[in-house]
């Protein structure tokens, strides 16, 4: 693409990417041999990393000169669905426990056990709430209102009403 003149930080290095490249499956030949040439993987997986680490669309790839957006996509479906991206990280987790260790008697994990606010009916209860069917959360809307002498006038400040 040729926008990209040096290295600015946002490239993987050599040194990790001789790990990551055979973590890649290998690629098919096109059998008539007539196609565009295949965007490199280095420059896939930098553009790949590059959407990761910024959250920029996958558009905004195109301004960047890395590699264009439809092909670095399309890669990395491609290589999400091959378990690149898995492998890599049970590669990085093993050799990070062999330069520095894991403290495996911490650990956090985050859950729910719990059923979703407004999520609907619940094991076949019927409906709580007046104007909800079946299994329809309850619209915004038609929250529950304030008692009668607390309710607040439309475009009133708050602290007018403390003193009424």
């Amino acid at each position: 693409m040729g926008l990209v003149e040096r290295d600015d930080g946002w490239r993987i290095p050599n040194v990790l990417w001789a790990q990551v490249e055979p973590l890649l499956p290998k690629r098919k030949e096109h059998p008539l041999g007539c196609h565009n040439p295949r965007v490199p993987d280095r420059n896939a997986m930098n553009a790949i990393l590059f959407v990761l680490r910024t959250g920029c669309q996958w558009n905004a790839l195109n301004a960047t000169g890395i590699c264009s957006s439809s092909s670095a996509h399309r890669r990395f479906l491609e290589w999400t669905e091959a378990g690149v991206f898995e492998r890599a990280w049970v590669k990085a987790l093993g050799d990070y426990e062999e330069f520095v260790g894991i403290d495996w008697t911490w650990l956090a994990m985050d859950g729910a056990m719990t059923k979703a606010p407004l999520g609907g009916k619940k094991n076949g209860a019927e409906p709580h709430r007046p104007g909800q069917r079946g299994n329809q959360a309850q619209l915004a809307h038609r929250r529950e209102r304030c008692a009668p002498g607390r309710r607040r006038r439309r475009g009133e400040p708050q602290r007018l009403q403390a003193g009424a």
